[in-house]
């Protein structure tokens, strides 16, 4: 660290006691926890108005100075991530009906109303942005990555049931409200993207299912020859033995559970192409 650098820091320390200046100083490091303890501890000793060597008791006090301040960000954080985690679930419990019997006749009300939801979505993820520093938005990306997969599912599979296409990667940012190139700040990666569409996959196989018992024997054939398009895009992709991966493999038991449901109607005479059904 320069001796500017250190020079602010310590300066942050003698004029503002308690957890404030912590915050103000965790925003000033942009790298590794120990590294930048280190770094710090030296910056302070080689400034000009420090004039005598800290003790280790000074020293371990300093860190541990910083490590609350990380400890302060990762829990205002993680209680975001907490509401945002209870708005998905709501979404969830909203678009889970279409798997009722009557559920397929409410799909446009139901889609409308998560959509409404997505509105709290974009607020909660506006508060969180507010809580670390953007240019540190992968040091503190675990604590956010999962609900943002969940919420790219939800988002994914709400277009889906509005219209039977893919959603774009640029069209979940826009729902919940972040951005799409990261420099740009809170964004939307492409794994965690990925990973919504996966997730969506097992929830359209459900979903092909469910749409025989209500009577509705075309929906699985739609369904079908979009998971198969999902299928051949995935396979044009260079995946590494990565939890990505290893969600990308479950697609084909997704695909395997469709088709059987094809089958099954196809042997019975139940199944009729789309374009057949629209020439009688």
């Amino acid at each position: 660290m320069h001796d500017d650098a250190g020079t602010q820091i310590y300066a942050l320390m003698t004029s503002s006691p308690g957890a404030s200046w912590r915050r103000r100083l965790t925003a000033l490091v942009h790298v590794d926890v120990l590294n930048s303890c280190g770094r710090f501890i030296f910056g302070i000793k080689r400034t000009a108005g420090f004039r005598r060597e800290m003790s280790v008791t000074e020293m371990f006090s300093y860190i541990q100075g910083f490590l609350s301040a990380d400890q302060d960000i990762r829990e205002d954080i993680r209680k975001v991530v907490q509401t945002l985690e209870q708005t998905a679930r709501e979404i969830l419990t909203v678009l889970q009906s279409v798997h009722q019997p009557s559920g397929f006749k409410e799909i446009p009300s139901k889609c409308a109303k998560a959509r409404e939801l997505f509105c709290t979505v974009r607020t909660q993820i506006a508060e969180l942005k507010t809580k670390f520093p953007m240019e540190q938005y992968y040091r503190f990306h675990e604590h956010w990555r999962f609900v943002l997969q969940r919420l790219a599912f939800l988002a994914a599979f709400v277009v889906y049931l509005e219209s039977e296409t893919l959603v774009k990667r640029e069209e979940v940012a826009q729902i919940l409200g972040i951005e799409v190139v990261r420099e740009k700040g809170f964004h939307l990666d492409v794994e965690d993207y990925l990973a919504g569409v996966l997730i969506m996959a097992s929830e359209l196989s459900r979903l092909a299912v469910n749409s025989v018992t209500a009577g509705d024997y075309n929906r699985p054939l739609r369904i079908s020859n979009f998971i198969n398009e999902l299928d051949s895009g995935f396979r044009l992709l260079n995946l590494k033995n990565d939890p990505l991966r290893k969600r990308y493999d479950g697609l084909k038991y997704d695909v395997k559970k469709i088709e059987e449901v094809v089958y099954d109607l196809s042997i019975r005479g139940l199944a009729k192409e789309p374009e057949a059904a629209g020439d009688k």
